[in-house]
């Protein structure tokens, strides 16, 4: 039996999510080419947005990641200046492309328990130059949910292109990409959609993919070729992950009939409220403020007591079947705990029975 996934993704499944791979196609095939119209369009929808509205869907093979590179490496020109919003490591990441790839960039940092400063950004951007901004939707470093719809407005007075990194928040929380004013948005098939790993996608304004023609450095990772390949025939440049899609196909329309993203928003947030309810009850302390926490994922310090040692803490979980999430904040000894994939109270309270057990086995 698979053990239950705590994480960010990749994330526990559903069976019927698993089962949809358990079939064989052909890249050409035109069964798959239907399928991958299809989730392009669902997508869209998602954001409530569609290619009526001059939006357009393209599908990256790889992980999240590729999905961001491709976007900076291809919107973002060499003449262009990047504001980077920073409060954790997934916007670290952001500005590490930037710095590979050479674009112009600034970097506008908080601590990682704070909302980046919204009048600091748009002092910055009075400077004039900038061409493009970016910030991450819910940074997973944390579980802080970072207010894009601010930044979005910010980018519109201010005139620059937004680039939002909504890998743990898309699908999950709920997002108009229009009244948001945001270029480009990306995400991941592996997240708050619960499919399985193997590409990301990014939801785009058709004019912003049309001025990425030629700007890319990269093959793989040309944005608007790959976009113009999918226009043209349906197929991608290069072999899709065609079992993941067939899953993913299959997590859209679990989606749809849990009621969209405000259904699986509500049971995500009542499996965060029963998660902090027990967690304190227990004694342990959150890294965040409430008024700052998403439901997508909770940190949680260490506790004081010496007997507490993470590795163990870990590792007991583990072997009862529950698998957590290590820190990565860069001040704090802190675990992570998420809420996202295929979980319901009884895995909550799963995992809360566990963790006082292992809290009792180690005594701290």
């Amino acid at each position: 039996m698979d053990k239950l996934l705590f994480t960010p993704g990749p994330l526990t499944t559903s069976q019927t999510v698993k089962q949809a791979m358990l079939h064989d196609f052909g890249s050409r095939d035109a069964y798959f080419i239907k399928i991958v119209r299809e989730i392009r369009s669902k997508l869209l929808k998602l954001g409530n947005v569609s290619q009526e509205m001059g939006y357009e869907t393209v599908i990256m093979q790889g992980s999240g990641t590729f999905g961001i590179e491709s976007v900076l490496s291809s919107a973002v020109p060499k003449n262009g200046k990047l504001l980077v919003a920073i409060n954790g490591s997934y916007g670290e990441r952001i500005a590490k492309i930037a710095s590979i790839h050479q674009l112009p960039h600034i970097i506008l940092a908080c601590e990682e328990n704070e909302l980046p400063d919204l009048e600091q950004a748009s002092l910055l951007l009075e400077d004039g130059g900038f061409t493009h901004m970016a910030i991450v939707h819910c940074e997973t470093t944390s579980g802080i949910l970072n207010p894009i719809q601010a930044f979005g407005d910010l980018a519109k007075r201010h005139g620059v292109t937004y680039i939002v990194d909504s890998m743990s928040a898309f699908g999950g929380i709920p997002l108009d990409i229009a009244s948001t004013q945001i270029g480009f948005l990306i995400s991941s098939s592996n997240k708050c959609i619960e499919g399985v790993p193997g590409f990301s996608f990014v939801i785009a304004k058709k004019e912003e993919l049309l001025r990425c023609k030629g700007q890319a450095d990269t093959l793989v990772l040309d944005l608007y070729s790959q976009w113009m390949g999918l226009e043209t025939d349906g197929q991608f440049r290069f072999t899709p992950p065609t079992h993941a899609l067939l899953a993913f196909a299959q997590a859209l329309q679990e989606l749809e009939l849990e009621g969209g993203i405000a259904g699986r928003h509500s049971r995500y947030s009542n499996s965060f409220n029963t998660l902090r309810e027990g967690m304190l009850a227990m004694g342990f302390k959150e890294y965040l403020l409430p008024e700052l926490q998403s439901p997508i994922i909770s940190s949680y310090h260490y506790p004081a007591n010496g007997s507490f040692d993470f590795a163990a803490f870990y590792k007991k979980l583990n072997e009862k079947g529950h698998i957590i999430y290590p820190g990565k904040l860069s001040k704090a000894n802190c675990f992570r705990i998420g809420n996202i994939g295929h979980l319901y109270k009884p895995q909550i309270d799963s995992l809360l029975k566990a963790i006082q057990e292992v809290k009792e086995e180690m005594g701290f």
